[in-house]
């Protein structure tokens, strides 16, 4: 049956009517001239820090408003600043109550006094414009949150320190349980909010991953050269069987590659031919070995790249390769001339009962023992390493990271020498270190985003109330003892962030002395006892492993009072020189 012809017509009206429905219902909705307010500003710590993703709520009358072409809240960027605009009826302002309200995890919430409403003009719509400025000072709260990153921290410290796990697990799993509790109790209350995965992987500093991957490669592809074992063979020949000298010399040898090498790798390359020299000698390794150690702290603490604290200080507060050099060197050469002096007479009733009979023969056995197996790679290595060395001289002028200079050197020995890069990256470069490096950030993330970091810098700062002298000597000894007792890695990691703050709020702090308190005190500190650096635990791992145990005690009984020595010379070269 046919469909009659007003059939037609209505559903041809209907389908129109729908297809202009919707520009018509854009021309019906599009608003009228209104009062459109621009709010800025800034939101800074105590400090005058700007304070990150900080939620911002703009209240009219106590309502809150959303601000235009914004399904989120307005949030605040990485210098604490925001612009947000926002449509308000036509004659609202500037006659309305307008506030700004502040709110993050772990931090109070703000709320402005009534803002100051600017007018400016009328755009081309017709809308009235106005602006206002809120800057607001944040102070932090004490939230579960800030307890539980305490917790870990502290447990984490323990942990590594008792050595009951790897240190790499213990700071994998304070790292990993932070986000945990972050993404599941933090989810449902935001005061058990730590720290979100994108701030906890932005604290994580890929420059000192990359420097100590690119030395990491350097050095492994030296060992296959046998330098540092023909090093030790000629620190012995140049002794000529005087024991006392051979001890001074392979002491200066450690602290010299120490100074331009990581000390573990140092010692990992130094241990086994030291040890086979005192067998030969009849003595124990340990009277040669932990004068080494102790040689190769000391080095270390003078150049940016000898000690791991010295990497992370240098990579958080952008120090030079030559302001280390400058401001330690000498006062480093100083000690170590003192401490390899003290340890001559230390173990002087050891080294009398050497068994030096046949130097020659000794002498013989060592060349043919320990001697260069690959020349042409030792020449590659060396000049690659003299590059490298020159760019961590002048990264500052280039305005380089320290990192780029140990991975092109790196990369290009890699190229030249034809080594193979899996064998490298499989067995030279130590991952249980770098994967360390970037679990300890996280915590410390976590301690700092909750506010710990921010009091224990507080605490510090009226301890010392405010003077430059006293805050010298109380970083220096914190930092000496307490990293005696705990790796001084992570203490200086935790560290970090609380100098940053004194160096703002205490006068004479800008000249950067407080960053040398903390080298000085973290890396000659660590020599106190066994497990204050990771070059003493690596030592005492391979003596024992040779069969040549030490207690805690007995180490800390060799190396406590020339530690203390050392401490009190930086106590006073910095109260006389800075």
């Amino acid at each position: 049956m046919a469909c009659p012809r007003n059939l037609y017509v209505k559903v041809f009206l209907v389908l129109m009517l729908f297809i202009l429905s919707g520009p018509l219902s854009v021309l019906a909705s599009s608003p009228q001239a209104g009062d459109l307010l621009t709010v800025s500003g800034v939101l800074e710590d105590a400090q005058g820090k700007g304070v990150k993703e900080v939620g911002v709520e703009l209240l009219v009358n106590g309502r809150h408003l959303q601000p235009q072409g914004r399904e989120e809240h307005l949030e605040t960027g990485s210098q604490g600043t925001f612009v947000g605009r926002y449509r308000l009826p036509q004659g609202a302002l500037p006659g309305a109550k307008v506030q700004v309200r502040a709110v993050k995890p772990s931090w109070q919430t703000a709320e402005s006094q009534a803002l100051k409403i600017l007018d400016a003009g009328t755009d081309a719509a017709g809308n009235r414009l106005f602006q206002a400025q809120a800057n607001l000072t944040l102070k932090r709260q004490i939230t579960p949150a800030f307890w539980i990153a305490a917790i870990v921290l502290l447990v984490v410290y323990i942990l590594i320190a008792a050595e009951v796990m790897h240190r790499t697990l213990a700071a994998f799993l304070g790292a990993a349980l932070i986000l945990f509790i972050t993404y599941t109790a933090g989810t449902f209350d935001k005061n058990y909010f730590i720290v979100s995965f994108q701030d906890a992987m932005r604290a994580i500093d890929l420059n000192v991953i990359f420097l100590l991957m690119g030395m990491m490669i350097i050095v492994g592809v030296l060992k296959k050269t046998g330098v540092f074992q023909w090093l030790a063979y000629k620190s012995y020949a140049l002794a000529r069987g005087n024991i006392l000298i051979l001890s001074l010399i392979l002491q200066v040898v450690t602290a010299v590659s120490s100074a331009f090498l990581d000390n573990v790798t140092t010692m990992l390359l130094m241990i086994p031919v030291t040890i086979e020299i005192a067998v030969t000698l009849k003595i124990n390794p340990m009277t040669l070995l932990i004068p080494e150690v102790f040689a190769s702290n000391v080095g270390g603490t003078a150049t940016l790249i000898g000690d791991p604290p010295n990497i992370l200080i240098g990579s958080y507060a952008k120090l030079t390769f030559a302001q280390f050099v400058s401001n330690l060197a000498l006062f480093c050469i100083f000690c170590l001339i003192l401490t390899s002096l003290w340890y001559l007479w230390w173990y002087k009733k050891g080294y009398l009962q050497a068994d030096v009979k046949d130097v020659d023969r000794t002498i013989a056995y060592l060349k043919e023992e320990y001697k260069i197996t690959n020349k042409k790679l030792t020449i590659m290595g060396l000049g690659i390493l003299a590059f490298v060395i020159f760019l961590f001289v002048v990264h500052g002028v280039l305005h380089m990271e320290p990192s780029v200079a140990a991975l092109i050197g790196a990369m290009l020995l890699l190229a030249i020498s034809r080594v193979d890069i899996v064998e490298m990256l499989e067995h030279e470069v130590e991952w249980p270190t770098l994967i360390f490096f970037v679990a300890l950030f996280m915590v410390i993330a976590g301690a700092e985003e909750t506010g710990l970091i921010q009091i224990i810098a507080e605490w510090v700062k009226d301890l010392s109330r405010g003077n430059l002298t006293a805050a010298i000597i109380l970083i220096l000894w914190v930092s000496a003892i307490a990293s005696a007792f705990i790796d001084n890695i992570p203490f200086t990691a935790t560290m970090l962030p609380i100098i940053a703050f004194l160096n703002q709020t205490i006068p004479g702090a800008e000249s950067g002395v407080l960053w040398w308190s903390l080298a000085l005190g973290a890396c000659l500190g660590g020599n106190g006892t066994m497990i204050g650096a990771s070059a003493n635990v690596v030592t005492v791992g391979l003596a024992e492993k040779a069969g040549y145990h030490i207690s805690f005690l007995g180490y800390m009984r060799a190396c406590w009072w020339p530690m203390m020595i050392t401490v009190f010379l930086s106590m006073f070269y910095l109260l006389i020189f800075f």
